[in-house]
């Protein structure tokens, strides 16, 4: 069912709400290759609302190629992209944005001089009076800015502090909360916790469980198989451009997800190379049959 909601400037934005069965997003062998190079490959992939999707990869393995193509960066060479069923081509981020798809990158692009509410609404700011002479509505901006930022379990005793004094954490939770204030039904997250500290991670991890309670997809781009599997529904796990693994929370432990992560095979080689060197112990290292053991996939199913 179809709803509307009033928007920043009035307007009237419509809420699709899909049917919790279905996939907002849905990626069916999407590939990318860049002149000779193929830096994405046969890729399936389904990011459903109330559901946090986790892809997990090492460096290269084609997770910021992913990112492009879901956020309407780059268009995908090979296979379909859809959303809400119908096949897209993004031909810009903006595009991408109003199909309710935001992304939140490492640096944020925030201005960190500027107080928090003003960096809540950059680039989208409030105005009021008639044209020509409008100017930005501040307090409703500082108002609107804190309700949200409280809606998301986030409580900030100074809206005009510089973003910049904030910890790492804290600019990520202002990020998302500003992402689902905006429309967002898909959030992208391109390595949250990668230059967090553990404290700080678990209050990211949190504010993306709450994006999931708020009926958002949530794609989790992570290197870090403990972050994931402490909020995740489904691990898609991305190797030198290729879906390695593809698989629900009930059918993957966290043991066998950070093997896949980490490489099983390339570990079992790397213990026997190990075990030529003299002085080093790998008597309490896993067997390489635990390092290679295969993890049923649920791939074609929804």
């Amino acid at each position: 069912m179809t709803t509307e909601k009033t928007g920043t400037h009035g307007a009237i934005l419509q809420d699709k709400a899909p049917e919790k069965d279905a996939a907002i997003v849905e990626l069916r062998g999407a590939g990318k290759s860049y002149g000779n190079i193929r830096a994405l490959h046969g890729v399936d992939l389904k990011v459903f609302p109330s559901q946090v999707t986790c892809v997990l990869g090492d460096n290269g393995a084609g997770k910021s190629t992913l990112i492009k193509i879901i956020s309407g960066l780059h268009q995908h060479t090979e296979g379909e992209f859809l959303v809400d069923g119908a096949p897209v081509r993004f031909s810009t981020p903006r595009e991408a944005l109003d199909a309710g798809i935001a992304t939140v990158y490492q640096d944020l692009a925030v201005v960190p001089l500027m107080p928090v509410w003003r960096n809540f609404f950059l680039g989208s700011e409030m105005t009021k009076g008639p044209w020509p002479i409008r100017r930005l509505d501040i307090e409703k901006m500082k108002k609107t800015a804190d309700h949200e930022l409280r809606e998301m379990g986030i409580v900030l005793d100074d809206l005009e502090q510089p973003i910049g004094t904030l910890s790492g954490g804290q600019r990520q939770c202002v990020a998302i909360a500003r992402a689902v204030y905006f429309g967002a039904r898909v959030l992208i997250l391109d390595e949250p916790t990668a230059a967090l500290g553990v404290k700080q991670s678990g209050v990211v991890l949190k504010y993306i469980a709450a994006a999931r309670e708020k009926g958002l997809g949530v794609i989790f781009i992570t290197h870090n198989p403990h972050h994931a599997y402490m909020v995740g529904d489904h691990f898609s796990v991305l190797r030198l451009g290729t879906m390695e693994l593809n698989a629900s929370r009930s059918e993957v432990s966290l043991e066998e997800l950070t093997n896949h992560m980490a490489g099983g095979t390339e570990l079992a080689a790397l213990k026997h190379e190990l075990s030529q060197v003299r002085g080093v112990d790998v008597e309490e290292l896993p067997e390489e049959e635990d390092l290679t053991a295969p993890v049923a996939s649920t791939e074609g199913k929804s």
